[in-house]
């Protein structure tokens, strides 16, 4: 996935603005249709790093907010740490008027009051989440509320499926592109839950020219696909 994503900028010109509002908005119609219902919305709780799958969040953020639902958005950070075009989905989305936080934890919410957007870590882990990061992980793991992962769920390697501690447990996975070794590892399934895989823009093409791979009919019927795993 790291070379797919250097082989979209730097060969094809689509840039990493580009495919980060498409995995934001294709979080925000999973969480829509998925998870909200009626007129009387609950809170979506947004958990956001500072790195790729954090912009995707705030993406997703701002789309919600824009079908009026109520959003929260907790950055893994002060958000003058925010950099690049993460830092650009972070200044619209204050613009919208959205709340954002970057310090203490989200109020504790009874089970099924809210739903839980993980959007802190993608396949760029390395080692157990550590510090703010951290407490906000646990703090998804024990809200009761449903918890989506974006791409990964936080404290998964993304390739082996190791699970560190902590680690979010997630009702459902969106991943991004193609799934990821780790997200189908045994080990893996309960942090995972329900996976589904994410259109970002990825020409099929690509993947047979660069990568001998066949996905050109993946996202023909959706952008938003379920995948069965036979653990």
């Amino acid at each position: 996935m790291v070379e797919v994503d250097r082989v979209m900028i730097d060969d094809l010109g689509i840039s990493l603005l580009q495919m980060m509002e498409n995995a934001g908005r294709n979080l925000a119609r999973f969480t829509m249709d998925s998870y909200i219902s009626g007129a009387q919305a609950e809170q979506v709780v947004v958990l956001a790093g500072s790195g790729g799958n954090g912009g995707g969040g705030l993406v997703a953020a701002r789309r919600l907010a824009g079908w009026d639902v109520p959003v929260s958005v907790h950055l893994s950070r002060p958000a003058d740490q925010y950099r690049g075009v993460i830092a650009h989905q972070l200044q619209a989305l204050v613009s919208t008027g959205v709340r954002v936080e970057s310090a203490g934890l989200p109020p504790t919410r009874s089970e099924g009051s809210a739903v839980v957007l993980d959007c802190l870590i993608g396949y760029s882990l390395s080692g157990a989440p550590r510090g703010r990061v951290a407490d906000l992980v646990r703090w998804a793991d024990e809200s009761g509320a449903p918890i989506v992962s974006l791409d990964v769920p936080s404290g998964v390697d993304s390739t082996s499926g190791e699970v560190y501690d902590p680690a979010v447990a997630a009702r459902a996975t969106l991943t991004l592109a193609l799934p990821k070794s780790g997200l189908v590892a045994p080990q893996a399934a309960n942090n995972v839950g329900d996976l589904y895989v994410a259109d970002i823009g990825v020409p099929a093409q690509m993947y047979r020219t660069s990568f001998g791979l066949e996905a050109a009919d993946l996202f023909a019927s959706s952008d938003i696909v379920r995948v069965t795993v036979d653990r």
